[in-house]
């Protein structure tokens, strides 16, 4: 792809979820949003929508505005701090969770780290931390003592306290805190506007969620209630970030050799789609190869074309005015069809 195409091919697919998501802005369905459509080679373009909410008033987003990444936590943070750790050897995709923290009782104990990234573990899917306020034992503990739902490998059921284990087992494999080993991680790739949490009240944090009615909005804060029960740090959520710095994240990994390996199929979710390491593979037809793609639960996506090296960066507030699963389902389908068009 020349230069001059990879331009237009940005510019293109940027106005073109810019005219999906308009519409949901303009019904008061979101607060607004960011789009940034780019590639490897660096060539990049934001289109934005709407404000970043009525609590900032007329305050547009731009590429710096940040929002709470939720789910894409892990794969921008969990995901490749794994992969960092299998390549220093510190670490092995197949061995069980015990050999790494000895204390793990069954079932969960036996669970591999691949079990856990291609969400086929069969861990306890309800996240709900509540019943443990209070209890002496350590949350690893917690969650492996747990019986299982599904015989480990088995079946593909996408489980939060998954990642939240492989977030505990990283701050135990590096006797370091996992938003410091996250902050070295994006700190090294350039990535100067992503941390996790607290984040200072500004238009330039977009707020998410009224959680109880009459409630002020959750703002500068995580919104996942078990992440916020961790002190705002997990492996499944709890980072914050902007347009600007997932595209330098997408233009480091769409061509790594950790994503090439990560989109391998490990478990089958529906025709076309299956899970690899973490991310979603999306086979997108037989002239052009498939495509990676994480979602996040506030409204945010990343998707990932190593074929071209392509990337989009989605981010929204969609759960300002209420939770609906189905709202941004159009414009991420739309996305991956962006991803792929002609230049």
């Amino acid at each position: 792809m020349t230069v001059s195409s990879a331009r237009n091919w940005a510019a293109g697919a940027a106005a073109t979820l810019q005219d999906a998501l308009a519409p949901l802005v303009a019904a008061g369905r979101i607060p607004g949003g960011v789009i940034t459509a780019g590639t490897a080679g660096g060539a990049r373009t934001t289109a934005v929508c709407g404000t970043v909410a009525p609590d900032c008033g007329a305050v547009a987003p731009d590429e710096h505005t940040r929002y709470d990444l939720a789910s894409l936590t892990k794969v921008t943070a969990t995901w490749p701090l794994v992969g960092r750790a299998v390549r220093e050897g510190l670490l092995e995709l197949d061995a069980p969770v015990r050999s790494y923290l000895p204390d793990l009782p069954s079932p969960g104990g036996a669970l591999t780290v691949r079990q856990i990234l291609t969400h086929t573990s069969g861990l306890f899917d309800r996240t709900s931390f509540d019943r443990y306020l209070g209890s002496p034992t350590p949350l690893a503990q917690l969650i492996c003592a747990e019986p299982l739902i599904s015989e480990p490998g088995r079946r593909h059921r996408y489980i939060d306290r998954g990642f939240i284990l492989l977030g505990l087992l990283l701050t135990s494999l590096q006797g370091r805190p996992l938003d410091h080993l996250a902050d070295g991680l994006w700190r090294g790739l350039g990535m100067a506007e992503t941390s996790y949490g607290p984040l200072v009240r500004s238009p330039r944090v977009a707020p998410t969620e009224a959680r109880l009615v009459g409630a002020p909005h959750v703002w500068g804060t995580v919104h996942d209630p078990s992440a916020a029960l961790m002190g705002g740090v997990a492996g499944h959520a709890g980072a914050f970030s902007t347009a600007a710095d997932l595209a330098v994240f997408a233009e480091h990994t769409v061509t790594s050799e950790w994503l090439a390996e990560s989109m391998r199929p490990a478990a089958h979710i529906e025709p076309g789609r299956h899970r690899g390491l973490a991310w979603i593979i999306a086979d997108t037809g037989p002239d052009s190869g498939p495509v990676a793609y994480h979602h996040g639960f506030t409204g945010t996506s990343i998707h990932l074309d190593p074929h071209t090296g392509r990337y989009l960066v989605l981010l929204t507030n969609a759960v300002y005015h209420g939770r609906d699963a189905t709202l941004l389902l159009p414009v991420r389908t739309l996305a991956i069809s962006a991803l792929t068009s002609p230049s």
